[in-house]
């Protein structure tokens, strides 16, 4: 079994860890409705995916 000759600094550590951060999320103007939304997701007020309709309207 392979084992660290040597300890992992800090340093070596965090810059490895650096990648490791999450990204905003993006949205995107809806083209028919005009609401913004998450890219390839259900748009859950008209219920569309794609130009297809998934689930019922929401109501208000």
């Amino acid at each position: 079994m392979a084992v660290p000759k040597r300890k992992t600094s800090p340093s070596r550590r965090n810059m490895r860890r650096s990648h490791h951060a999450l990204g905003a999320n993006s949205f995107i103007e809806d083209k028919d409705s005009g609401e913004l939304r998450r890219p390839h997701h259900v748009d859950l007020k008209t219920g569309l995916y794609n130009g297809r309709q998934i689930l019922s309207p929401k109501e208000d």
